[in-house]
C-alpha cells in the first residue's frame, strides 16, 4: 500500500513554497511577531505566555473531549464536505468539548486556514492547528490565525527538527502537542512538548486501531507531557477505560462528522461518560 505520509509531507514542501511565493517568510515573520507582542504578555526571558493552555484544558476536564472539525480523510474521501466551521465549532464548545482541533490541510483533509481563523473567532475553547507542521512558516501561520497549540507529528521529523520548531512554539507562546505512533519514537520527548498524543491510525496506511493506545500505555512517561489518544475513539466506555490508563486527552473527530450533528453526537457521548461515571 502506498505511503500516504510520504506523499502528503512531499506535497506540504511545494504547497510552503508556493505560499512563501505570496507573502514571504521575512513578511510572515514580521507579522505574526507584531500579532503575538500586541496580545501576549512576555517572560523574563523573552518567551511569550500563551493565552489559553490546552494542557491545563484538559488536566482539569472531566472528559478531555478534543473535538475535531474534519471535512475529508485520505483513506475514507469526504466525510462533510459542506461542513461549515462557523455552525460546527461553536457548536462543539456549547456541547462541552475541552478543546478543538482543527484540520488545516486542503489538498487531503479538506481543510483551510480560514477555518482556524473562523474558530477562533467564534468560540473561546484553546484551538490545536491540526497539520502536517514541517517548517516555521506553518509555526507562524497558526499564531496568526490564533491557534493555542500545534501538532508536531515525529514521524514527519528528524529529533532535531521537532526541537526546533517545538522551541520556536514556546517562543511565540504556542503549546505542542507531539505525535507518536510507537515507543521507538519515545526520544522525541526531546523537544518537550506540553502534550504526548498516541496515534492510533498508522500514518503509512491509514488503518487505525485503538487498542494501540493501550498497549503503549505503560511505555509513556507517567510525570512528563498530559498524554492524549488520537483517533478510533468512538464510544464513552473506551474514553473511560483509556482514562483509566493515564490519558486525559481524546481527539475524536469521524465519529462526530459523519453524523447530521456532529454537536449533538458529542452532547450524547457526555453525558453517556458522566452518567458511567455516576454508577
Amino acid at each position: 500500500m502506498e505511503d500516504i505520509l510520504t506523499t502528503i509531507v512531499a506535497h506540504k514542501r511545494e504547497q510552503i513554497a508556493a505560499e512563501q511565493r505570496i507573502i514571504s517568510r521575512k513578511q510572515m515573520q514580521e507579522q505574526t511577531l507584531a500579532y503575538v507582542a500586541s496580545h501576549k504578555l512576555q517572560t523574563a526571558e523573552g518567551h511569550y505566555q500563551p493565552l489559553r493552555s490546552m494542557k491545563q484544558a484538559l488536566a482539569q476536564s472531566a472528559t478531555g473531549i478534543i473535538a475535531e472539525f474534519k471535512r475529508r480523510s485520505p483513506s475514507k474521501g469526504w466525510i462533510k464536505q459542506d461542513a461549515d466551521a462557523s455552525v460546527i465549532t461553536p457548536g462543539y464548545e456549547l456541547a462541552g468539548a475541552s478543546a478543538l482541533s482543527i484540520l488545516t490541510d486542503e489538498t487531503f483533509f479538506g481543510g483551510r486556514l480560514d477555518d482556524l481563523c473562523t474558530a477562533r473567532r467564534l468560540t473561546k475553547l484553546p484551538l490545536l492547528r491540526k497539520e502536517f507542521i514541517i517548517d516555521p512558516y506553518q509555526v507562524e501561520q497558526a499564531a496568526l490565525a490564533g491557534a493555542d497549540a500545534i501538532l508536531l507529528i515525529a514521524a514527519c521529523l528528524a529529533p532535531a527538527e521537532a526541537e526546533r520548531l517545538s522551541a520556536y512554539a514556546h517562543h511565540l507562546g504556542l503549546e505542542v502537542l507531539l505525535e507518536i505512533h510507537s515507543a521507538n519514537e519515545l526520544g522525541y520527548l526531546s523537544c518537550l512538548p506540553d502534550m504526548l498524543g498516541v496515534n492510533n491510525r498508522h500514518l503509512g496506511t491509514f488503518v487505525t486501531d485503538v487498542n494501540h493506545s493501550f498497549q503503549l500505555a505503560t511505555q509513556l512517561p507517567t510525570d512528563g507531557p498530559l498524554l492524549v489518544s488520537e483517533s478510533g475513539i468512538s464510544s464513552p466506555e473506551t474514553i473511560c477505560r483509556l482514562r483509566h490508563a493515564g490519558f486525559r486527552g481524546f481527539l475524536i473527530g469521524e465519529t462526530f462528522m459523519k453524523t447530521p450533528s456532529p454537536a449533538d453526537t458529542l452532547r450524547t457521548i457526555i453525558q453517556q461518560i458522566e452518567t458511567k461515571r455516576m454508577i
